[in-house]
């Protein structure tokens, strides 16, 4: 086992970025001009981007809810004149309805551009504003009467929903559009009410009559301005967290595509750093796989065949492998080594390895033979098995780490391997590991066959088993 983990600093800057047609190429492109994402990697935006996506339909679908809450409590609020007198709440409700649908439909077919969600911010406030206003003609009242609506709390939702997004700019846009708009109710509510002298300093008649103080409505502008301060502020911890949080998802993925997950696992849940000299010792099976005659076979082929060979050969075995609890340890050309209780203890770690190499024989005999690369020759891969105590852990420099297996087990599965060629066999087991596999409730699918052999390298008879 040779898995390699580097761990060094980069410290020649972040890699240029190639210009593509696909369609993340425009995304990230609009991602990159933002401070907070620049230097990341097009996978990385691309992933932010889509989270982004999920958050805008997000606040649409919670918009609908406002909307339906808008609607159920002017559906019950007592009406003026019996409800004869001209009320624009319903219509405000239906175009503000339409328009959010409008938007779930856009957001869940395609990221909304910056100014797109903009100017949706701004529509969203303005709309509400639209029917704050339309309460004095609903109720008949002076324009200060609307002043006075607990409606205005609504607005600390939609600013609210814009933090869904994780970017600041949005929540701050969210924020001067409220104040803006209320700004402008109460310039106009002073505007149209300066001839009954609706400005007032006394706070009695400003909660008993329609008078505007104008010291409570900067009040009210002061706790918007507040509360979109304290929001863009959570937000932009909040995003930064975010990008941190993709970009440790998006190495996590790669580092299970380098090693296999019981080892990335390992790394990723490790308590603390990684060092090297640590290690464990385990009792684990340790099979070889390998292709008779390839090298031989390669040299007459064009490399781009024998990659496409690799590539077949190896979707094919590891996922057998891995399904019967292995792990890849690493591929060393048309070889590959796996583990068996090493990076993970198991009480079965020979019964294991023995149903993997079942599964193997089976895979490799059902290989179609219209999907076989030219030149491959299923019935050529062969296999070997070996049991012992082995050292799991981690060897190399603080800055280049590999983990590894290391015990007499590793080296006498690699000849035993070998030893196939000579007595023509596709899979040899030591007859210890058969001996503990069946202790562990496995059974052969038919009676192997077991000899005496000396395996070249090695000075002594050992007691082997011929599987297939």
């Amino acid at each position: 086992m040779n898995q390699r983990l580097e761990i060094r600093e980069d410290t020649s800057g972040p890699p240029p970025v190639r210009k593509s047609t696909s369609p993340g190429a425009g995304v990230s492109q609009s991602l990159r001009l933002q401070s907070d994402t620049a230097g990341l990697p097009t996978r990385v935006l691309n992933a932010i981007a889509t989270h982004d996506t999920a958050s805008e339909v997000l606040v649409r679908l919670l918009q609908l809810v406002v909307v339906f809450v808008f609607g159920a409590l002017y559906a019950v609020s007592p009406k003026t004149d019996a409800g004869t007198a001209f009320s624009p709440v319903p219509y405000v409700l239906a175009a503000y309805a339409v328009f959010t649908i409008a938007g779930l439909y856009i957001a869940s077919r395609r990221r909304l551009p910056d100014l797109a969600v903009y100017a949706m911010t701004f529509i969203d406030i303005g709309l509400l504003m639209a029917m704050i206003w339309s309460f004095h003609i609903q109720y008949q009242q002076p324009p200060s009467f609307y002043l006075k609506a607990p409606t205005l709390l609504y607005v600390f939702i939609f600013i609210a929903l814009r933090a869904l997004r994780f970017e600041t700019r949005f929540v701050i846009a969210a924020g001067i559009a409220a104040m803006l708009g209320w700004l402008a109710l109460v310039a106009y509510a002073v505007v149209v009410g300066a001839d009954h002298m609706m400005v007032t300093r006394n706070y009695v008649t400003y909660l008993t009559t329609n008078s505007i103080l104008i010291g409570a409505e900067l009040d009210k502008i002061i706790t918007i301005f507040s509360v979109t301060l304290i929001l863009a502020l959570a937000v932009r911890r909040g995003r930064g967290l975010l990008i941190e949080a993709v970009r440790e998802q998006m190495a996590a993925r790669e580092l299970s595509r380098f090693f296999d997950p019981g080892v990335a696992g390992r790394i990723r849940g490790a308590e603390s750093e990684i060092r090297a000299g640590e290690g464990v010792t385990r009792d684990a099976a340790i099979l070889n796989v390998d292709i008779r005659g390839f090298t031989t076979l390669a040299a007459k082929m064009e490399p781009a065949d024998v990659v496409a060979i690799l590539s077949a050969y190896q979707d094919r075995l590891v996922p057998v492998i891995q399904k019967h609890g292995g792990t890849i340890d690493k591929f060393m050309g048309d070889g590959i080594m796996a583990s068996f209780g090493a990076s993970a203890p198991t009480d079965t770690c020979a019964a294991d390895a023995l149903r993997a190499v079942d599964g193997l024989i089976a895979e490799l005999d059902a290989w179609p033979e219209d999907d076989t690369p030219a030149g491959f020759d299923p019935s050529k891969v062969n296999m070997a098995l070996a049991s012992g105590q082995v050292v799991f852990g981690a060897v190399g420099s603080d800055e280049r780490l590999e983990f590894t297996v290391i015990g007499q087990a590793v080296n006498f599965s690699a000849k035993l391997e070998k030893f196939n060629k000579e007595l023509g066999s596709r899979a040899l087991v030591t007859a210890d590991v058969l001996k503990a596999a069946r202790e562990q409730g496995y059974v052969p699918p038919h009676e192997p066959e077991t000899l005496v052999a000396t395996i070249s390298g090695t000075d002594r008879e050992t007691q082997i088993v011929r599987l297939y």
